[in-house]
């Protein structure tokens, strides 16, 4: 449609065996599907389908560009998709945080007091955001003279906590005299143009606007000169940028945006780009931020509304105007899965809905879903009463508190399930049809998912006054309740099991089998918590055998990984031998040569501290210490094992373990 975004890319499964159709269409798309019973599909090659599926495809103009992805798995047809569209670019570490937005703060004194009063809660947090009233009069790259007299005051005082500032800048410029972007966008011939060949002048939040061209070069190359510290003056190196309203949204437009007979740079109406618009704005903003300062070389963070396939390469996207309802949060979660399996994983929606107000309970269970998404963002409209986690009293900021430090404890598996998305196209969250593709009672489930390969599977409660979870069960492995380590399934696939979920639980298990890193001391940023130690939590397999996992890491900031500065370990156990061993995960000339920067010696000092191991071995039991040996060197670490009983595992605690988390080491039970 008009408004937000598109990938018209689709998937069909069945047991065992996926395709993908991509269609390649810039207009205007609509795609109808149809489904009818019947007791024979001609088209399903003798295995006696009881549906037939139709899907019909309308662009508005263009060509028949299709390409057709044989799987066998969704995993093989995902990954030739982002093979031709590309991957999922690399974030910022502080981007995985938790984003504070409202439309708007007041002043650079509303945020400043909003950075205070998040530290006195003791409330992490990564990046504030600015909507359009921080500007001067709805100009954007110009700050409003008496609310933001100081944006320079306020980005140092965040810098000082580790952390960012956003600031929106959408593509409709104020047609104002004396606002000199717009007359330099005017004198250099880079907007949209109207049928008749003058500037296209449509109404947008400042009134009267034109819109720059994205398509033409010339105006992505204007664009990015806008954003040079020394033009957007009070912008700092830990400010990034949100676009928004890029489809274009046009309010006196047809259908809310451009006329169909808009001309474009290269003679192009925009009928026939309309679902591109977006991309090319978002594309032109990334771009822009990489030349902002000569030798700067950081990865860029920019938001987008309008996305397009292939839009993944250049930022973050989130569903849009939402309502504070809990079956607007329930939608969320099938929402941002799609964008997953669709090549853009890096998705999340309005946590407590954008429009309205949320009753308590439904802002604490929207915290505890978006603590999931891969993008975390708060946001309300202006009319919405302030909702800052502090304000919500207790025991409702304690209960928001805990989901987001439990998200900043797994930010380092979250950034390594973002690594495997930037190889290999992976979903960040992942369905149950796209981990298990040949249990056909998980098809169905858009509520329930896997947070990479993690084995953590997450399933939030979307419905008001709840107090269980159902939870569908897979496979045959055992699943652990996180918080308890109590048994939650064992050998129950294609069951689903209860589990209890008071409002202040999030219903959360550990599939056996897996390693998982996290880092557990609270802090109130990502980038302080750069230089902490971590844990490794490991689920035993229900055979009680083996468990394995990953763990990336790099600077969080730079392009350096891109020349091997990064570590990527791979943690395996093996009960029988009774050791758990770190090995290099690594491949490539670079890494393999890599000399060490300043990032990788800084980290020389960061170690594992603990691990945990969920499912231990009753033979363990007694046990008092283990023994560590790395890099030529040999010692013990204290272990206390406490029994299972009343339905939980048995657990084991290693402590100082004291083993660099970038070099070998082996750790010996026997």
């Amino acid at each position: 449609m008009t408004l937000y975004g598109a990938i018209p890319f689709m998937q069909a499964h069945r047991k065992d065996s996926t395709v993908g159709i991509f269609w390649l269409n810039a207009a205007e798309t609509w795609i109808d599907i149809t489904k009818a019973k019947e007791a024979k599909n001609p088209l399903a090659l003798g295995i006696g389908a009881k549906t037939n599926t139709h899907t019909h495809w309308i662009s508005e103009s263009g060509i028949l560009d299709v390409f057709i992805f044989l799987g066998p798995r969704p995993a093989d047809v995902l990954q030739n998709y982002v093979e031709l569209t590309g991957y999922t670019a690399m974030p910022q570490e502080f981007s995985l945080g938790y984003h504070q937005c409202r439309w708007n703060y007041m002043s650079d004194d509303d945020v400043r007091d909003v950075d205070r009063k998040m530290d006195k809660f003791a409330i992490p947090y990564d990046v504030i955001w600015l909507d359009i009233e921080y500007t001067d009069g709805k100009k954007y790259f110009t700050w409003d003279p008496n609310m933001f007299s100081d944006p320079i005051g306020m980005g140092k005082q965040l810098e000082e906590h580790g952390r960012n500032l956003v600031v929106i800048i959408d593509p409709h410029i104020k047609n104002e005299e004396g606002y000199e972007v717009v007359a330099e966008l005017k004198s250099k011939d880079l907007a949209v143009k109207n049928k008749d060949g003058g500037v296209f002048d449509g109404w947008c939040w400042p009134g009267s606007s034109h819109w720059i061209d994205a398509f033409n070069p010339a105006a992505a190359q204007w664009w990015a000169s806008l954003f040079k510290y020394d033009r957007f003056k009070g912008t700092m190196e830990n400010t990034w940028i949100w676009n928004d309203m890029n489809e274009p949204s046009v309010f006196n437009g047809p259908e809310t945006t451009m006329p169909k007979d808009n001309i474009h740079h290269g003679g192009w109406e925009h009928r026939d780009v309309h679902n591109l618009n977006g991309y090319t704005f978002h594309n032109a903003t990334y771009q822009a931020l990489l030349s902002r300062k000569a030798g700067e070389l950081r990865r860029p963070f920019v938001l987008t509304r309008s996305f397009f396939a292939g839009s993944q390469r250049v930022g973050a996207m989130w569903t849009g105007d939402n309502q504070a309802s809990w079956e607007y949060l329930a939608a969320s979660i099938p929402m941002v899965l799609s964008q997953g399996i669709s090549g853009f994983p890096f998705a999340g929606a309005d946590v407590g809905g954008f429009f309205g107000n949320p009753d308590k309970d439904l802002q604490a269970r929207w915290y505890q879903a978006g603590a999931f998404y891969p993008f975390f963002r708060g946001h309300a409209h202006i009319d919405a009463r302030r909702r800052e986690p502090y304000l919500a009293g207790e025991p409702y900021t304690s209960i928001i508190t805990a989901a987001l430090r439990l998200r900043y404890s797994l930010l380092p598996s979250w950034y390594t399930a973002f690594r495997r998305a930037h190889v290999d196209g992976s979903p960040i969250v992942r369905p149950l049809f796209y981990t298990h593709p040949g249990e056909e009672g998980g098809f169905g489930i858009d509520d329930q998912f896997f947070v990479g390969d993690t084995g953590l599977l997450v399933k939030p409660v979307v419905e008001k006054d709840k107090d269980t979870a159902e939870v569908f069960i897979p496979d045959d492995e055992v699943y652990y309740d996180y918080f308890t380590y109590e048994v939650v399934a064992t050998g129950d696939r294609g069951k689903t099991v209860t589990v209890t979920a008071p409002l202040e639980k999030i219903p959360l298990l550990m599939r056996g089998g897996y390693v998982f890193p996290r880092r557990d001391r609270p802090r109130r940023s990502s980038a302080l918590m750069r230089w902490d130690d971590y844990t490794l939590v490991v689920a035993v397999s229900r055979d009680g055998k083996t468990a394995a996992g990953e763990l990336y890491a790099d600077d969080g900031d730079s392009f350096e990984f891109e020349q091997g500065q990064f570590i990527h370990r791979r943690f395996v156990l093996d009960v029988a031998a009774g050791t758990l061993i770190s090995t290099d995960a690594s491949s490539g000339a670079a890494a393999k040569a890599r000399k060490e920067g300043a990032w990788l010696q800084g980290m020389r000092q960061v170690v594992v501290d603990k691990v945990v191991l969920v499912g231990a071995p009753a033979a363990w039991a007694g046990k008092k210490e283990v023994t560590v040996e790395s890099e030529g060197k040999t010692w013990t670490a204290p272990l206390v094992f406490t029994a299972g009983e009343k339905g939980r595992a048995g657990f084991a605690i290693v402590r100082k373990l004291g083993a660099r988390i970038g070099a070998d080491w082996k750790v010996t039970f026997a």
